[in-house]
């Protein structure tokens, strides 16, 4: 009888962090999402107060990985989910998982707002985040070195930018690697040579570069994201091991309805529907 006991306790500490406590749904994943995941949290509890929503950061390959382990019940990701994290779902699940967009972002490099410097191409971000374009002048800005900001690497915002802006090349070895959006405006707000990137919804306190394409320069704005005119849009996503069912469905169905796309303009991204 021991033994059995034994063994059934541990069938139970091994199944417990895949099935979701009733009436609790944890979020985890993109930092870039983190505010807006919270801000539905609270919306939604205030409807359905019997319903606990936990929602934590800590960037989407962490949110995708605690997917992976049974850890988290939503992945919130700034990315497309990776053939190699898919197959680690296929592998421990037998599902590739349910892929969710949820709002729409524009990827947008930052600089001080003292920077004359308004448009860069795409070419010219991505020689300034390679180390091939090292001094402003060199772009139309000032006689001054470029201090280039960077995130970590479980952020999608840098796999976004290292597949849609440097064609999948390594970062410059100089860039400095910060923990979050927030922790990137921050330091371009405060350093005059700075440049640095992050989600729409964080471009408070610096200048939003437009992105130049010839003699049109693109601006991050809300038609120009909207429509995939600017070229760094992007869709910002929940993932899911299976289809969402029970508080999970009803959390996301919220997400989706007109008040949680509301909820989307409201901090500073763009709605899907």
């Amino acid at each position: 009888m021991k033994t059995f006991l034994k063994s059934l306790v541990a069938v139970l500490l091994v199944a417990l962090p895949v099935a979701a406590r009733a009436g609790t749904v944890t979020v985890k994943g993109s930092d870039t999402m983190v505010i807006l995941g919270q801000r539905w949290a609270e919306e939604f509890m205030k409807k359905a107060p019997a319903t606990k929503v936990q929602v934590t950061g800590g960037g989407s390959g962490t949110g995708l990985a605690a997917l992976q382990n049974g850890t988290t019940d939503i992945a919130m990701s700034s990315r497309e989910m990776k053939d190699a994290e898919s197959k680690k779902l296929r592998a421990r699940y037998n599902t590739t998982g349910e892929e969710i967009a949820v709002a729409k972002d524009g990827v947008t490099f930052y600089v001080n707002a003292g920077n004359p410097v308004t448009a860069l191409t795409l070419e010219q971000l991505r020689g300034i985040y390679l180390g091939d374009i090292t001094n402003w002048k060199e772009v139309g800005g000032p006689d001054a070195a470029i201090v280039v900001y960077s995130r970590e690497n479980s952020s999608g915002t840098y796999v976004f930018v290292k597949d849609n802006v440097l064609d999948g090349e390594d970062y410059t070895s100089s860039a400095q690697t910060l923990p979050g959006t927030a922790a990137v405006v921050n330091a371009v707000a405060k350093e005059k040579h700075g440049i640095g990137y992050g989600g729409a919804a964080y471009a408070k306190g610096i200048k939003e570069l437009n992105v130049k394409k010839g003699n049109e320069e693109i601006a991050p704005s809300a038609d120009n994201i909207k429509t995939g005119k600017y070229p760094l849009s992007r869709n910002l996503y929940f993932y899911l091991r299976n289809k969402p069912a029970s508080e999970v469905k009803a959390f996301i169905d919220f997400a989706l309805s007109p008040e949680g796309q509301a909820v989307v303009t409201k901090v500073g991204y763009f709605p899907v529907k």
